[in-house]
This record gives structure tokens, C-alpha cells and sequence, in this order.
């Protein structure tokens, strides 16, 4: 199901499914001001067409080269002409056919290669000129979009909820917080999210999901100091399991946010302890 909507002179369009009676996150497609954000996954290819064909853009930028985010880019390459931009690191991914595990393209379908260009630290739509953040954490290709002159924030995949309860194995906590620190930074309003859509009061709800973030960290290294190994402290914290896990093989996984979280810790102590010794 496609639904299309206007929020602060931006087109959302909102692609929502299931799979398996399964409810899939909605994934967003943004339109500002003549520059396409994100393409949508490749299972939504043909309503996303017809919102192509009816709507006029210059260029498309990714937030990153998930799927879910990259499906449609190659029927724009072929069929509109215009340039498509990604972070340097997403490139030699978009160069592959569906590079990802099957059950991913069960979901969102088999995004075929295609050929983007690499984005500056800044890049032009048709009024405005937007700050281009690299903001890894969920993906090691991830970017946001900041436009000073009217505090509009796109954050990829760096919001979706105040709380996260799985992440993929690829994925950082810490490094997460980082990116979100660096986004706090800017003197923005209103934040479109590819999942959670348009949050008007996008700074409160990040500064809210980074609170939520530093608490976790500070009760997952308050129990491996205690002697709780990686598995006793994700049971503890998170004793539900979520279809995901079970669906993607455990490339979704509480476990991971745990895991990632002491990874940090150990490194900060070794660091330490390196210091110390010189």
C-alpha cells in the first residue's frame, strides 16, 4: 500500500506491507524541493512509478544502500536519467545485484546494480544548498541531510524509535551514539525518518532515543562488570524474542546490541590501560 502526504512543502510517501502476516516497518520516500530522498524497496516498484511519472525531480540522494532504501534507484537510472548519489562506501555495493541474504530479498525484493555517483559534503536541489553528515552506526554508508534555512533534518535510518530492542550483526551501538551526538549538534526542527516518517519535534525525540541509548549502555557494562557474559546479559535485558531474529537467521538480534556495547568497553579499556602504561 502506497499513501502519498505533504508535510512542510515535503512529499512523503509512505509504502507500508506484510509478509508472511507479518507486519514490515513502513519505509518512507521523501520528495523536497525537486531531490528525491531514498527510492523505496523494489517490491513497491510499480506504485512507486506511478508516483515517478506524476511528480517532477532532478536527482536522487540515498540515505544508504539497504534495499529497503535502494530498490527503484536502477528504474530511475534507466528510465529518468537522473543522477543518483550515495556515501562513497555505498558504491561497490550498489554495483552488485541483491547482495544481501535471501530472506531480504524475499521481502523487499531483488534490487538489481546499478551505478551512483559519490556524494560531496554538500549537495544542491533546486532552492536550497544541503549539508551532507556522515552518520554511520546502521550502515557503514549512512548519510544524513540538513537544510540550515529551513531546519529540516532527513535522518536515514538513525532514528526509527526511542528504544531498540534488535539490530543487524553489521550494526554499532556506540557507534550509533556517536552519529546521534553529531546530529544534535545542528540547529534542527522537524526530522523525516525513512521509518518513523515526519516527527515535527524531531530534536526532542532524538536527544530522547540517544538518553535511552546511554542508559542501556551504562546497564549493559554495569552487568559484564559483574561477570555476566554476552548471552546472560541480553537474556536479562532482553528476554522477549522478536519474529526477526527467528525469520533472518539471527542477523537481527538483540544479541548484537549487547554484543556491540561490550566490544566498546573493551576497547575503551584497553585504550585506558595502554595509556596508563606509557
Amino acid at each position: 500500500m502506497l499513501e502519498v502526504f505533504e508535510n512542510e512543502n515535503v512529499t512523503c510517501c509512505k509504502l507500508e506491507r506484510k509478509w508472511k502476516g507479518i507486519r514490515i516497518n513502513p519505509v518512507y520516500v521523501f520528495l523536497v524541493d525537486g531531490m528525491l530522498i531514498d527510492t523505496g524497496p523494489k517490491c513497491f516498484e510499480e506504485q512507486l512509478v506511478h508516483f515517478y511519472e506524476r511528480h517532477s525531480f532532478d536527482a536522487a540522494v540515498l540515505t544508504h544502500s539497504h534495499e529497503d532504501h535502494s530498490g527503484t534507484a536502477p528504474w530511475i537510472e534507466q528510465n529518468r536519467g537522473v543522477p543518483i548519489y550515495i556515501h562513497e562506501n555505498g558504491i561497490e555495493i550498489c554495483s552488485r545485484p541483491h547482495p544481501y541474504p535471501l530472506y531480504r530479498r524475499l521481502i523487499w525484493g531483488k534490487r538489481d546494480a546499478f551505478a551512483p555517483r559519490a556524494l560531496s559534503r554538500t549537495i544542491h536541489s533546486r532552492n536550497y544548498e544541503w549539508e551532507v553528515i556522515y552518520s554511520p552506526g546502521h550502515a557503514d554508508d549512512h548519510v544524513a541531510f540538513f537544510n540550515k534555512e529551513t531546519g529540516q533534518l532527513f535522518s536515514g535510518d538513525l532514528f526509527v524509535h526511542t528504544s531498540m530492542k534488535v539490530i543487524m550483526n553489521t550494526e554499532s551501538i556506540p557507534v550509533t551514539m556517536a552519529s546521534i551526538r553529531k546530529l544534535l549538534a545542528y540547529d534542527f526542527g522537524s526530522m523525516f525518518c525513512c521509518h518513523a516518517g515526519y516527527i515535527p519535534d524531531g530534536k526532542s525525540k532524538l536527544k530522547e532515543k540517544l538518553d535511552n541509548l546511554e542508559n542501556l549502555c551504562g546497564e549493559v557494562q554495569h552487568l559484564y562488570e559483574q561477570g555476566l557474559s554476552v548471552k546472560e546479559i541480553n537474556k536479562k535485558l532482553f528476554p522477549k524474542k522478536y519474529p526477526v531474529t527467528f525469520i533472518s537467521r539471527g542477523e537481527w538480534d538483540s544479541l548484537h546490541i549487547v554484543s556491540s556495547i561490550i566490544e566498546h568497553v573493551k576497547t575503551e579499556k584497553s585504550l585506558h590501560t595502554s595509556n596508563t602504561t606509557l
